[in-house]
């Protein structure tokens, strides 16, 4: 347990902390002896911050729909009011809508996707970025997706969601670079999470596939941060050879493999 003061400890700010690969997030940086204001969009944040507190740092939970403009205010509002620099952001919130082709989908629900996945994340980027760059210090680990890395038929919103973010967090590295600020992008392969079955895929074959471990992944991608890689695949060898050799790979070949993978 981390008994140093809180004023002398460090300060980091986290969405989407409460379940899945956020909440492993939180508790790395926890464990590490980070003071956290950690975000999640129902009252299990509340629960979380209890397991976080248990690594003896503060915790404050804030309970917030980051699809609305006013309540990324909100949250941004509760990480400044402690008057500390923050010294890491985690920005991890993302959710995915899967399963069935594009004509038969939700459009409010993929509009509301788009405002998690996009918008939110630009602005609490907006806000994150000013700080730090002000203080000429700072850590930011973007959560992706090997997604970003190829097609993503049967989620033809969800991969451009996040290919937007692994560009976003390339480009804001570059213009960093000489600002004392650093920028990771976490992309991870399917995970043991309750992502997929949330995102209407249980019944394809990614959704039935075996998955990382979600604490690898998340540990993966805080010490990538920590060492301030441009970006890291999570997730077993498997994955990372995946990731790797989509480099390589052309669109329409990974189209139809992801298609196959994700039909319903």
């Amino acid at each position: 347990m981390n008994k140093t003061p809180s004023a002398t400890r460090p300060l980091a700010v986290i969405t989407g902390a409460s379940n899945g690969i956020g909440y492993q997030l939180a508790l790395q940086l926890a464990q590490h002896g980070y003071d956290l204001v950690a975000t999640g969009r129902s009252d299990k944040i509340f629960q979380a911050a209890e397991d976080f507190r248990r690594h003896g740092v503060d915790v404050v939970p804030v309970q917030a729909d980051l699809s609305n403009y006013e309540e990324v205010e909100r949250f941004w509002k509760e990480s400044t009011a402690l008057g500390r620099p923050i010294a890491v952001a985690v920005i991890n919130a993302g959710i995915g809508i899967g399963g069935a082709p594009f004509w038969d989908t939700d459009l409010d629900e993929e509009m509301n996707l788009i405002e998690v996945n996009v918008t939110s994340v630009v602005h609490i980027a907006k806000r994150v970025v000013t700080h730090m760059q002000a203080n000429q210090s700072g850590r930011i680990l973007f959560t992706s997706s090997i997604s970003a890395t190829q097609p993503t038929p049967y989620e033809t919103v969800y991969g451009p969601s996040r290919a937007f973010v692994f560009s976003f967090a390339e480009s804001l590295r570059e213009e960093l670079k000489t600002e004392g600020v650093s920028v990771t992008a976490l992309l991870p392969g399917a995970t043991d999470s309750d992502f997929h079955a949330r995102a209407g895929m249980g019944n394809t074959d990614i959704g039935r596939m075996k998955k990382n471990d979600r604490v690898l992944v998340a540990k993966q991608g805080f010490e990538a941060m920590m060492k301030g890689r441009d970006h890291v695949v999570g997730g077993d060898w498997a994955t990372k050879r995946a990731g790797f050799f989509n480099r390589f790979l052309t669109e329409t070949y990974k189209a139809a493999r992801q298609g196959k993978a994700a039909k319903p």
